[in-house]
């Protein structure tokens, strides 16, 4: 039976398989919205606990999953739930496979598709990894020798648990400046045959040892020595594994994901002294004295910081090399694609991204947004503010690499557990849909078997987007809004006019420590007190778009019609910007200075002033000296430089703004209204998404630098007009905490009708009537029906059941409208806790799911009596503190357990109420 279902894999994947395809731009209707295709749609992580799956709880879930707008999962298996230990399955079992294969072929018939971890938890490794193909690290032990002195004991490591610990490299450094190998004078029983005949000598031994780290979080069959990335034969090892288990077919799996690289200490490989002779062109035995430095010192810290620059160098090159490229080729041969969290790896982030398919950032913690009336209470957030800019290593990976889909882990840690709401989501969505990110995993969903009680099993960082969540009967609001935006964010070509060189040399280029892995949550140390990110982001406040380059991209992109090309299919930049740097190659010098020549615009707001690192310095630093004494630059406008070489020109100063707008190339002025933005070029013309995450409501007129006939499209209520121009100016009006997309076409398309501007207020009509509550679905049990006479949150009624509960409530209520004459209605439902489903005269306005609570209603009305019906879902928290304040045990994990926003021992019985259903007030405005 199984042999069957891997035959009908392969074949349906060699029918549909192609990795352009699985890409693909989104298929445009007519004057309307692109079609929604699953990858459009948000995906979840989907953590099997324990692997304790089975065909029945898969099919219901992955129907809920659907039902609610989701586009696929990606499979993570992790540690389980105490006492149900006999439901486990092995990872990579034929049990296991089987139920992969269900959830394939049932997601797929639903219109899902499926990733997979390769692995469970986190990092790689498992079972498998034997200590020989164990993640390694650099173990240094220091002797001292005096003339006629020997070495008495042998040349081990002095460390508990590295007896496998293989010598690698034994130098002795004399007083004047010697450096001796003594590693061929090492005997078989480790003792050294060697005496220094004059002076006092440092002997540094340099060891191959193990980490011992363990993969976190892992799944039965998973749990084992996290894998040696550094070594192509241990990733071999590693992936022989599934490939074995796979039968080397396909498994209908679009992609393969990599979690963010959190190898700690793994510092080492057996092969990289060989590797770095071979890259760096000296060998590093003869530095381990520098390389064990501590960096503190002032006479050696200058080459110390060499050292480990090349050293960073060469980590890189192995990384890249031996797992990145390595994994994505064996993911290839399974007719699948990679997905890959580049950050935190001790290498050149934006070439990791670049050689996956689907590059994948992710945002821990949230943002402080000035939106009116957004909740944001300090004790349910981390210190962690997510930024932006780190968000744009991956889609600038992407965009330069001409690939279509960036993802990113969402949501993780946004808030404490069980008092996430939508609105929440929603402006930190955006921020990342602004860094130019397009395809959304939440963090997460767990899965839970049938008949576990309320809340279900639930991981211990997650925003519980899951059935259990009294939310979810409402999710598929926010869930289309992130459909209609992805779908146009995933059509056509990124539109950003500036490449950024990113000096990773300068990253490098620090004598302390050793790895340097470069950690979202660590950005404020290698990121934020650069030149480079503060000139980000200056041109990003004040309107311009740009993608960043390494300088392996560099040495591939050409120049065609003065724009800048990165590859087949990537974004056209109109400039190359080398922000203020210490340091760069020779080799990179010149490349950028060969593609001004061949016509693109260059501007470098200083000179690079060394070569990095300590590999034959003197001649590259002529090299460098020669190439710079060619840029003889002439004064070209108060400020700024310029040098004329071939067809292009290299521009020297520091007001980048100021080069900028010498050559025509204008920044985008719509954000000195306050709006953000992102642009994507179509055939037709372009899009703008403009985000208004200020506390104004933004009513004005903007210039675009895409001039044409333009459509307004709300994603929130998939409205679609045309715009109102004059002189060339399109009016805008958007609240705070709303989004809009406008369409510039180059010829006119025929729309439904022109936007509907909500000019000429009247007096709001208050809908103070009476409020039957009724409550229909939740726990732990259904309140009484409650008339209000005043809106007011449903545990003020005092009942202990209505303060417990989580889950829906249905308000009814009328209202009177004395003639409908105006040309448009709009409902504001004032304070919602947390999300509202609206009815008039039994007809569905639709979920109104975040700020601002509002919705156009004027066609839903009638003149006289109407009304109206607003189901109100809450969130989790007073059910949840209401079981911790009784004690019912809930919680029982392996491994970390549950635990709070802190990292502590998660109790909910000190929360306060959290206020719950609709407390208004309730009216609506006519506008004529």
């Amino acid at each position: 039976m199984q042999t069957k279902i891997f035959i009908l894999f392969t074949f349906l994947y060699s029918l549909n398989f192609n990795l352009a395809d699985a890409q693909t731009s989104g298929i445009e209707k007519p004057a309307g919205w692109p079609i929604i295709e699953n990858q459009m749609k948000p995906w979840t992580r989907w953590w099997w606990m324990g692997n304790a799956v089975n065909d029945k709880d898969l099919e219901l879930v992955l129907q809920q999953y659907s039902q609610a707008g989701l586009g696929g999962v990606e499979i993570t298996p992790i540690y389980g739930a105490v006492g149900y230990e006999n439901k486990y399955i092995n990872f990579l079992s034929p049990e296991w496979l089987s139920a992969l294969h269900f959830t394939v072929t049932r997601a797929n018939s639903l219109g899902m598709e499926v990733d997979m971890n390769t692995g469970t938890g986190w990092p790689f490794g498992g079972p498998h990894i034997k200590p020989e193909n164990a993640a390694t690290k650099l173990i240094t032990r220091k002797f001292t020798l005096n003339a006629g002195e020997k070495l008495n004991e042998p040349i081990t490591v002095k460390e508990d648990g590295q007896d496998l610990a293989e010598l690698q490299a034994l130098t002795a450094y004399g007083e004047s400046g010697e450096v001796l190998n003594l590693f061929p004078l090492v005997q078989v029983s480790k003792l050294l045959n060697w005496s220094p005949t004059s002076g006092r000598w440092e002997i540094y031994a340099a060891f191959a040892g193990k980490t011992h780290q363990k993969v976190k979080r892992a799944a039965p069959g998973g749990e084992g020595f996290t894998l040696d990335h550094l070594d192509s034969n241990s990733v071999n090892v590693y992936l022989k594994r599934f490939a074995d288990a796979f039968g080397k077919r396909p498994q209908g799996v679009r992609a393969f994901f990599n979690d963010s690289y959190e190898v700690y200490g793994a510092s080492w490989t057996p092969t990289f002294l060989a590797h770095f002779k071979k890259a760096r062109g000296y060998d590093l035995e003869n530095y381990i004295r520098e390389l064990a430095d501590s960096g503190n010192n002032d006479s050696t810290r200058e080459i110390v910081a060499r050292l480990k620059s090349d050293y960073r160098e060469t980590m890189d090159e192995l990384l890249l090399e031996n797992f990145t490229q390595n994994w994505t080729n064996w993911a290839h041969n399974l007719k699948s694609l990679t997905k890959n969290q580049s950050h935190g790896s001790p290498g050149n982030l934006l070439d990791l991204y670049g050689a996956v398919d689907i590059p994948e950032t992710e945002i821990f913690g949230s943002s402080y947004f000035p939106i009116v009336g957004l909740r944001r209470d300090s004790g349910d957030i981390r210190n962690v503010d997510p930024d932006p800019i780190m968000s744009k290593f991956a889609s600038s990976a992407a965009n330069t690499g001409g690939k279509t889909l960036i993802s990113s882990e969402t949501f993780t840690w946004l808030t404490e557990h069980f008092k996430t709401s939508f609105s929440q989501c929603k402006p930190e969505v955006e921020q990342l849909f602004l860094s130019g990110i397009n395809h959304i995993f939440y963090h997460g969903t767990t899965n839970s078997p049938s008949n576990i009680p309320w809340p279900g099993w639930l991981f211990y960082a997650s925003v519980e987007m899951n059935p259990n969540n009294s939310l979810w009967p409402q999710a598929k609001g926010l869930n289309d809004y992130i459909a209609r935006c992805q779908s146009i964010l995933q059509s056509g070509k990124p539109d950003n006019e500036l490449l950024i060189y990113w000096p990773i040399y300068d990253v490098w280029n620090n004598s302390k420590g050793m790895e340097m892995t470069l950690k979202v949550h660590d950005v404020d140390k290698w990121l934020h007190p650069t030149s480079f990110y503060k000139l980000c982001k200056q041109l990003s406040k004040i309107g311009y778009s740009f993608d960043f380059a390494s300088d392996r991209l560099l040495r591939k992109t050409t120049v065609n019609n003065k724009l800048l090309s990165t590859s087949e299919n990537g974004t056209a930049y109109k400039t190359l910007i080398v922000p203020e740097c210490e340091m760069i190659n020779p080799e990179t010098l010149d490349k950028i200075i060969g593609l001004a020549y061949n016509g693109a615009i260059v501007i470098f707001q200083q000179l690079p002033k060394d070569v990095p690192g300590l590999s034959d310095l003197e001649e590259r630093r002529k090299m460098l000296k020669a190439s710079l004494s060619k840029l003889t630059f002439k004064n070209s406008a108060p400020g700024f430089k310029q040098y004329v070489t071939g067809k292009g020109i290299i521009f020297l100063g520091n007001n980048i703004e100021e080069i900028l707008n010498f050559n025509r190339i204008k920044r985008e002025t719509l954000v000195d209204s306050g709006l953000e933005f992102t642009r994507r070029q179509i055939a037709s013309g372009k899009y703008y998404y403009l985000v208004n995450h200020s506390s104004k409501l933004i009513d004005t007129t903007l210039s675009l630098n895409e001039k044409g006939y333009v459509t307004i499209l709300d994603p929130q209520t998939e409205v679609i007009g045309t715009a109102t121009k004059k002189e060339n100016k399109v009016r805008i009006q958007i609240s705070s905490g709303q989004t809009l997309f406008l369409r510039v076409d180059k010829s006119p398309k025929t729309t439904a009708s022109y936007w509907v501007y909500l000019d000429k207020p009247e007096k709001a009509i208050a809908l103070n009537k009476q409020w039957i509550l009724h409550f229909t679905k939740g726990g732990p049990e259904l309140p009484p029906d409650q008339t209000l006479n005043t809106l007011r949150s449903w545990t003020d009624s005092g009942d202990p059941k209505s303060i417990a509960f989580a889950g829906t409530g249905v308000y009814s209520s009328t209202f009177n409208i004395e003639s409908k004459s105006a040309k448009e209605y709009v409902l504001d439902l004032g304070k919602v806790n947390e999300s509202a489903r609206v009815w008039i005269n039994g007809k569905e306005v639709g979920i109104i799911w975040s700020i601002p609570f509002q919705a156009r209603i004027g066609k839903f009305l009638i003149p006289g009596k109407n009304t109206i019906k607003i189901e109100v879902v809450n969130l989790m928290a007073n059910r949840i503190r209401d079981m911790d304040i009784k004690k019912i045990k809930w919680k029982n994990y392996h491994e970390i357990n549950f635990v709070n926003i802190n990292y502590k021992d998660f109790d909910a019985s000190s929360w306060k109420v959290m206020p719950s259903g609709l407390t208004g007030p309730v009216s609506i405005t006519p506008y004529y």
